[in-house]
């Protein structure tokens, strides 16, 4: 192996595990700044659960796996009221 070749995985090491530490942050800020437009969506109670477990490392993926086998949200969407008129 050359000595290129052996700096080329040896950075590309560091590199993987340095985003392999930082991916919980990721998923977790990423929920943090759904939070808004769940909360508007679902309704306060079911988006905060809904964020709170999505932010969760292991759990919100998961959450989203089950979700996407299942084919529908844990916590639904609030109905949209009805206007008579």
């Amino acid at each position: 192996m050359t000595v290129s070749n052996h700096v080329v995985r040896w950075g590309g090491a560091r590199l993987s595990r340095r985003l392999r530490r930082s991916l919980p942050w990721v998923g977790t800020a990423i929920a943090v700044a759904t939070v808004f437009s769940t909360v508007r969506k679902k309704g306060v109670v079911r988006g905060v659960l809904d964020t709170g477990l999505n932010a969760v490392p292991v759990l919100g993926t998961a959450k989203t796996v089950v979700e996407l086998a299942r084919g529908r949200d844990f916590f639904p969407d609030r109905q949209p009221a009805s206007r008579i008129g």
